[in-house]
């Protein structure tokens, strides 16, 4: 089920509220699980199966490391077990495939096993189980005696499918113990309408054009169509994956949860290092405790710093998807910010701000060339085309359609992408502090107002176009 469709607004949304608002405190966590599970079961009610496995043996691994907390060697192996466990029925269900072809590929074999599918949000809730026993392991969180809680932690559908990794230790407490609000109801709803636009009316557009650039042969684009498409598809997954988090974390905010954020703005950033401080900063803060650090982190000689970098990354490339394309993008980031701890964040701090800039916006195009692209063939000739290597057109009749046609929508999407509107409105408060009570009323009013235009305007635009998933839905 997708949070942007008629189906979820307006029948299971509501429902779920009314049913969980009216139940008593210890029916609330027991409406949200059954949804959470009917969520899921909505589109793959076989996965289900898959997820509740995943659930329950998190759930008994933590029980076992927790009664034996005096015997630090069996726990180390009771965690050891947990984690390969967890990796293996993920490596089943995402990697088999590939490991297979590529064997096939490589020895000249036949091997040959079913297609296996893959569950939505496997990665996701995967990386939240392991979390769980890890965060128990550590003493970062109680256990969770009550499967049932551990199931919602696991499941809440806000976040289940795309994210944000929601850390174990983050919510908690909140599990058995938050408080709903109207205030937090309020917030929640415009973050929530702020997440939807985001995917209607500038991810779509802008993935509908990167869709037709990218399903033309590289030797048919010319240089600023190429160029047309990288950005669209930049703005594209932006929009796409950071409207999915806030709606996650603000139908989080309507039933008491408090979610990190998992997007600060990434495209202001002035170089690679700082882009992956603000961009999933879920995954990139979860590979940075879960993996980073106890592989000895920035503590050790120059080569195991080095080496830890790279497997962070390689393992960063590995989880997105089974695919090579998806293994260079990871190792090209590793590369890129080895390269920066090594000299190249004291180069640009000798250089202009708008030079920093640059150089970093082409760092991630470059990127998402390699992610977007089925194979390293098209990926390099489409950069080719981009830099002027191949002979292509520079400009041509195609380049000139998407830019008047879409170039507007683009141009508003690189505005929204950074924050002006945040300063805008700080502006704005700054202005109304000590203007009295009237003011400040009727100000919330207007911004309300133009939060019910802007859903409106979002659920004619839903109602209009044809189904279309979020990208992070694939991973």
């Amino acid at each position: 089920m997708l949070f942007s469709s008629t189906t979820f607004l307006f029948l299971f949304l509501p429902v779920v509220l009314i049913l969980y608002f009216i139940s008593p405190r210890f029916l609330k966590n027991s409406i949200l699980l059954g949804a959470s599970l009917f969520f899921y079961a909505w589109g793959e009610p076989v996965f289900v199966l898959i997820m509740l496995f995943s659930i329950l043996i998190n759930y008994i691994f933590a029980l076992i490391i927790d009664s034996n907390r005096n015997k630090r060697k069996l726990t180390k192996w009771i965690l050891t077990l947990t984690i390969i466990a967890n990796l293996l029925l993920l490596g089943i269900f995402k990697y088999a495939n590939f490991v297979i072809d590529n064997i096939n590929s490589i020895f000249n074999l036949s091997i040959d096993i079913p297609m296996i599918a893959l569950p939505l949000g496997i990665s996701f809730f995967t990386f939240q189980g392991l979390s769980y026993v890890i965060d128990v392991y550590r003493k970062d969180g109680k256990v969770q005696k009550n499967p049932l809680n551990i199931a919602l932690y696991i499941s809440l559908f806000p976040q289940l499918i795309a994210g944000p990794i929601v850390r174990y230790q983050t919510v908690a407490e909140q599990i058995t113990r938050r408080k709903e609000t109207l205030k937090k109801f309020a917030e929640g709803s415009k973050r929530f309408i702020m997440g939807l636009a985001k995917k209607m009316l500038l991810a779509n557009n802008c993935g509908w054009v990167a869709d037709q650039v990218f399903s033309q042969p590289t030797h048919e684009l010319s240089m600023g169509l190429a160029w047309i498409g990288i950005i669209a598809y930049a703005l594209q997954i932006y929009f796409d994956f950071s409207g999915y988090s806030d709606m996650a974390i603000g139908l989080g905010k309507m039933f008491g949860f408090e979610f990190l954020e998992n997007f600060n703005y990434p495209y202001i950033s002035r170089s690679v290092t700082e882009f992956w401080r603000r961009w999933h900063i879920s995954l990139s803060t979860w590979f940075r405790d879960y993996l980073y650090i106890p592989l000895g982190g920035n503590r050790g000689t120059t080569f195991q710093l080095y080496r830890n970098i790279f497997i962070v990354w390689l393992a960063t490339g590995i989880w997105h998807g089974a695919s090579w394309t998806f293994i260079a993008w990871g190792v090209y980031y590793g590369i890129l910010i080895m390269l920066e701890k090594a000299f190249l964040l004291k180069l640009l701090e000798k250089i202009p701000l708008i030079l920093q800039h640059i150089y970093t916006i082409l760092a991630f195009l470059i990127g998402w060339v390699f992610f977007r692209s089925e194979t390293f063939s098209y990926a390099f000739n489409y950069l080719g085309t981009m830099f002027g290597l191949n002979g292509n057109q520079i400009w041509d009749s195609n380049a000139s359609f998407y830019f008047t046609q879409y170039g507007v929508i683009i141009l508003l999407a690189v505005i929204i992408s950074i924050p002006v509107f945040p300063y805008v409105q700080n502006k704005i408060n700054k202005f109304l502090v000590g203007k009295g009570t009237v003011i400040n009323v009727s100000a919330d009013i207007v911004i309300s107002f133009g939060y019910y235009i802007l859903f409106l305007i979002t659920i004619i635009s839903l109602v209009s176009t044809t189904f279309n998933p979020f990208i992070y839905f694939r991973f």
